[in-house]
């Protein structure tokens, strides 16, 4: 009896241990993808808010919220914990990027290069302002994102997976876009030489959150086919709710 268990058993963990390696994989590519591509913003007339026409934003805006959406599955599946481990993993990997990055437009650029230092460093060259603003808006929307998400789920009795996956990144989006808009544009200068303060960091953070607002309910459905998917083809089942997040 105990063999067949242990039979049973071990090609359970062998998915789930494949199925968080993928998960983490492609967590950590959006992540780079929307640090890196970060410094390219995009405009879209929509409608406007007061003199703010929305939406001007960064185009790393559009992988990003991929990382909450594979956040609330790796949470779903395998608790707070891991998905604390995995948001650490993802912000050693950034740094590790960033590092790299660093070292490489420092090197001399050489006669034959295709690509010149001038070029190379109109893409890769991010300010130390905001880096630290998108990796600590990163780390704080993660772990509100997960602390929400678990709440969630102990109060609905794991329940409502609507609820806990739009809930969870409506909030930490918005504390998100709080944060990273706070230490990019707080103090700092804007092109009429105006240094720009709450009254011109809180609409420039709203008009953001609204976009946010809507890829999380779009990305929403995205959850329930993640969940469907990993039911169906793998066989698992969710972890039941943490009794701590």
């Amino acid at each position: 009896m105990q063999s067949q268990v242990t039979a049973n058993y071990l090609p359970e963990m062998a998915v789930r241990s494949r199925l968080l390696s993928l998960l983490t994989a492609l967590f950590v590519t959006a992540l780079l993808v929307a640090d890196i591509t970060g410094g390219k913003f995009f405009h879209l007339s929509l409608f406007r808010i007061g003199s703010y026409e929305f939406v001007t934003h960064s185009v790393g805006m559009l992988a990003f919220p991929i990382t909450f959406l594979l956040t609330d599955l790796i949470n779903e599946y395998y608790g707070a914990k891991v998905a604390r481990q995995v948001t650490y993993l993802g912000l050693l990997c950034a740094g590790l990027s960033f590092g790299l990055i660093l070292v490489d437009r420092h090197l001399p650029v050489a006669a034959e290069s295709p690509i010149s230092q001038d070029s190379f460093d109109k893409v890769f060259a991010m300010s130390n302002r905001l880096y630290v603003a998108s990796l600590t808006a990163y780390l704080v929307g993660q772990m509100s994102d997960i602390a929400v998400f678990g709440m969630l789920k102990r109060l609905t009795g794991g329940r409502l997976v609507w609820l806990r996956a739009t809930g969870s990144t409506v909030i930490s989006q918005a504390i998100d876009s709080f944060f990273v808009t706070s230490i990019l544009f707080y103090g700092n200068p804007g092109p009429d030489g105006q240094v720009a303060g709450w009254d011109t960091i809180l609409p420039i953070a709203a008009t953001g959150y609204i976009l946010k607002f809507f890829l999380a309910v779009a990305l929403t459905p995205l959850v329930y086919l993640g969940r469907w998917l990993i039911r169906t083809r793998l066989g698992l089942q969710p972890a039941p709710a943490d009794p701590q997040v």
